[in-house]
């Protein structure tokens, strides 16, 4: 996987961040994220911490996406303060879609890379 320099984001790439960073906000989680599947569906989800579950907030996102019968990923994006995507959340959209750009933003929404298939 490489990454890039932050690029300027088209307006659905800009929603699913928008949607991500709104999850992230309003659960207070450490992350949130958000997809688009390729009918144009979005997903968001943020991180999952229980004691008996664990999931990061992309890994619940492509979850949801798939559970709801996704044929496949358009794009992600991930949203955290460390602003860098794990490689089990990268793992999970790339179980889905080989070829989906994984958009990573910090808190504030601003795009710090687009993680693409190396």
């Amino acid at each position: 996987m490489s990454g890039s320099n932050p690029p300027e984001l088209d307006a659905e790439d800009a929603k699913i961040v928008t949607l991500a960073r709104s999850s992230r906000a309003r659960t207070g989680a450490a992350e949130g994220a958000a997809v688009r599947d390729t009918d144009g569906r979005t997903y968001a989800a943020a991180s999952v911490a229980l004691p008996s579950l664990r999931l990061t907030a992309l890994q619940a996102a492509v979850a949801a996406a798939v559970s709801s019968g996704a044929p496949g990923l358009e794009a992600a994006a991930v949203v955290t303060e460390s602003g860098e995507a794990d490689e089990a959340s990268v793992a999970a959209v790339r179980d889905l879609t080989a070829a989906a750009p994984v958009i990573v933003a910090d808190a504030s929404g601003a795009v710090v890379s687009v993680l693409t298939p190396a």
